[in-house]
């Protein structure tokens, strides 16, 4: 469909960046969470989806279960929407911001490469060379010791604890870019706010059970853990919002550039609020991941302007 005209120049980039500073802002509030399981500040994150989504599913009389034909993909896209909140939140709490954010931007690449696979999308040697810088990048942010040797310098924690984080992050990246994948094969034969409501539902069960299953909750006792709790909620769904506005008056190329912007935000707040300096490995993984979802962004805008053409042709 045809992208509605924004009323001001760069409000579709404003609300991008402001999406972006939101994601950060919960993200360095999760990292100052203490004694909560990753799991169970997922779980608060569902309730504030479902919260947020409810009115909209009665309002828009689209049902809770959607089409016959796509509930099945609708609840892989539930499923495997909560299980990367889930990994991605874990890797928050055992690796540094800055770390976790560049991995979670190689989603575009791996998007591509699951779209080659599944949809037959077209996947060029240009696509293969932003894969591998893309890896190359994860490669230094990992830092295996079989490359790097055995003295690790700028992690938190025991290296066992980064590889586990390096590991629940690139997890996370491949179930969000399946995710998005089984979203393009649903089209826009399914309400938005449907599709939220199964990340949503899906994920706040899976939550629940594997809860009880680790034995692991618990209320925080901690007054302001409580209060960082609501407000990870609530930044997750304002930065939500203000990238759907992004995308519904700005085109999807632009977006994609400018949500690299977390990236830089991610090593901002950790500089400010946790006081860990990034090192040069990461800021060199940095710049390959970044600069592999830029050109996999710019290559999918120029393809869709060209096909915008021949159609007008």
């Amino acid at each position: 469909g045809t992208k509605k005209k924004a009323k001001c120049p760069g409000l579709g980039l404003f609300y991008t960046i402001l999406s972006a500073f939101l994601f950060s802002v919960a993200s360095l509030f999760l990292k100052k969470i203490e004694d909560v399981h990753s799991v169970e500040v997922s779980a608060f994150r569902c309730v504030f989806q479902m919260a947020f989504v409810l009115p909209g599913l009665i309002y828009y009389k689209t049902g809770f279960l959607g089409p016959k034909g796509k509930r099945i993909f609708l609840f892989f896209r539930g499923f495997l929407g909560s299980t990367a909140m889930v990994l991605l939140y874990y890797a928050y709490q055992v690796m540094p911001l800055a770390d976790a954010t560049v991995i979670t931007f190689t989603s575009p690449v791996f998007t591509s490469l699951l779209a080659w696979i599944f949809l037959k999308e077209k996947y060029s040697l240009w696509d293969l060379l932003f894969t591998l810088f893309a890896i190359t990048g994860v490669i230094l942010i990992a830092r295996p010791p079989f490359l790097f040797g055995s003295h690790f310098t700028g992690i938190e924690g025991s290296y066992t604890d980064h590889l586990k984080g390096t590991i629940a992050a690139i997890a996370s990246t491949l179930s969000a870019a399946s995710t998005i994948v089984i979203l393009r094969k649903v089209g826009k034969s399914v309400h938005y706010f449907l599709s939220i409501w199964y990340y949503a539902v899906i994920g706040l069960i899976g939550c629940v059970i594997a809860l009880f299953v680790m034995n692991e909750w618990r209320l925080p006792h901690c007054g302001r853990d409580r209060v960082f709790l609501i407000l990870i909620g609530l930044l997750g769904l304002g930065g939500q919002i203000f990238l759907t506005k992004a995308l519904q008056i700005e085109k999807a190329g632009p977006v994609s550039i400018m949500r690299t912007m977390d990236v830089v935000f991610a090593f901002i707040l950790q500089v400010l609020f946790l006081n860990h300096l990034p090192t040069w490995w990461t800021v060199g993984g940095a710049l390959c991941v970044v600069a592999s979802s830029s050109g996999t962004a710019i290559r999918k805008w120029r393809h869709s302007v060209k096909k915008a053409k021949q159609r007008e042709i």
